[in-house]
């Protein structure tokens, strides 16, 4: 995180100490049946009998929002999440607890959530905002702003039933946030955006934040959560189990997640005794030191490569072989161990491995790695920028190391690779997403941006082999 970060969380922190959000010891259960039948015999007052099973998607959580904070929650799907905002937002209500808010509350939750699709957005806009506890005057006066920030055009006019879902996420969220709400909930909507919109989000999101607005912002991004958090919750199987500095909880999720199934059950429980009490808050003074990487909580020992056999890639796209073929993306740490779940900040070695399968002239090798959208974050080539290998010979086999300082943000990546020429076919093989990698955050980490790759080297080995 940049400076204007940590004057930003010490500027929420200087704020009123006063609560936005209070949850105490919620709980919500649903009831699950076997059979249709059963859930009408039991409405019915059929038998006495108790035909459904309880399952709790949220057990004993308690959170504490102050004004002006932006929390941040994450956790696997089918942890409690959206079931916890839900609660919070009053379109669920919680079987156990209390739920206390102040202000007006503004939430993006399921896409199109409010939205009557008969109606055209212009009315969808006046329902939604009486809904929120504007007057018609008030509505009328902030209408032009809606309507500018959800850009939607002609279609303003038409049923929401005929949008594309990022139609209905631009307006839903512009009604939401044009309003300055006392607290936004936002609930992973904003992935359903083009990349411009979601920039844009970001900054009403972050003018919003400025006025003092409190945000509970759910996101599967590590990076979301890293740049905009003052703090952040992990949820798992219903349960808060977590809770500290952003980059700690983000270190604590990935190691939860991404652990060998061996070791997930201990991984969990180092977790809980890590646990720092939701209900706890810790004094300005605290706070700014755990800016500093001194939080006496911290889970940073989790933090170790290893390789984790399900990081499989199922978007692979190998290229036609026209002279050499990349038969395998390996990473490596520093010692040579093999290893996939990296940790941020650490070297590694990215070695691929093949065969010519001609002759080849003026060769040269590269490498990418992808985030999930496909956009390209960094890569290596080899030789350097306008130079090439003069010749290979047929039957030559190939190891190219690539040595990254990993300094990519928290998260899923692809590896792909290609081997090239200056002469036709250009392209003698190129492979798409071969490989998948994850990286976890460490402690101290105060690295901002999405990676810094410049001191990477590269190194590579030709020897005598057979196809």
């Amino acid at each position: 995180m940049d400076s204007y970060g940590f004057k930003r969380r010490a500027k929420v922190l200087a704020m009123s100490s006063e609560f936005a959000i209070r949850v105490r010891n919620v709980g919500k259960s649903f009831h699950i049946y076997d059979k249709p039948q059963h859930r009408l015999r039991q409405m019915l007052g059929a038998t006495k009998r108790q035909l459904y099973r309880e399952f709790w998607a949220v057990r004993d959580v308690s959170l504490d929002v102050r004004k002006g904070e932006t929390i941040g929650i994450v956790g696997c799907n089918g942890s409690g999440k959206s079931t916890l905002l839900q609660v919070i937002c009053g379109t669920l209500a919680p079987t156990e607890g209390q739920v206390e808010t102040k202000g007006r509350l503004a939430a993006l939750l399921e896409l199109g959530a409010g939205f009557n699709p008969e109606f055209s957005g212009r009315e969808n806009v006046s329902m939604n905002a009486a809904i929120l506890g504007l007057t018609r005057a008030e509505t009328d006066a902030k209408f032009d702003e809606i309507a500018e920030f959800a850009d939607i055009g002609d279609f303003m006019d038409q049923p929401v039933k005929t949008y594309s879902s990022g139609m209905y996420v631009r307006l839903a969220f512009a009604v939401q946030a044009c309003i300055d709400p006392d607290i936004l909930v936002v609930d992973e909507a904003l992935a359903v955006g083009d990349e411009r919109f979601q920039r844009k989000c970001f900054a009403r999101m972050e003018k919003l934040k400025g006025n003092g607005t409190s945000i509970l912002f759910v996101s599967h991004s590590a990076q979301n959560i890293l740049d905009w958090c003052d703090r952040a919750i992990l949820m798992h199987k219903g349960e808060a189990i977590y809770s500290d500095s952003p980059v700690n909880t983000i270190q604590a999720y990935q190691k939860l997640i991404y652990a060998p199934p061996d070791q997930q059950v201990e991984a969990l429980a180092q977790l809980k005794s890590f646990r720092v009490a939701t209900t706890e808050l810790k004094s300005v003074e605290a706070t700014a030191e755990s800016t500093k990487g001194s939080e006496p909580h911290s889970p940073s020992d989790l933090a170790v490569a290893f390789f984790d056999p399900s990081l499989i890639p199922e978007t692979t796209v190998t290229y036609p072989t026209q002279g050499a073929e990349i038969t395998e993306i390996v990473i490596q740490d520093v010692a040579g161990k093999r290893v996939n779940v990296l940790v941020r900040g650490n070297e590694y070695i990215f070695v691929v491995k093949g065969k010519f399968l001609e002759d080849c002239r003026s060769v040269h090798f590269g490498i990418h790695i992808r985030q999930p959208s496909g956009v390209g974050v960094t890569g290596q080539r080899y030789p350097g920028l306008n130079q090439s290998i003069e010749q290979v010979s047929q039957d030559t086999l190939f190891e190219v190391s690539f040595r990254f300082k990993m300094s990519l943000s928290a998260g899923g990546y692809f590896v792909g690779g290609g081997v090239w020429s200056d002469f036709e076919p250009v392209c003698l093989h190129r492979v798409i997403d071969m490989t998948m990698l994850k990286v976890s955050p460490v402690k101290n980490d105060q690295a901002f941006g999405y990676f810094d790759a410049s001191n990477g080297q590269s190194k590579l080995q030709l020897y005598p082999g057979s196809c």
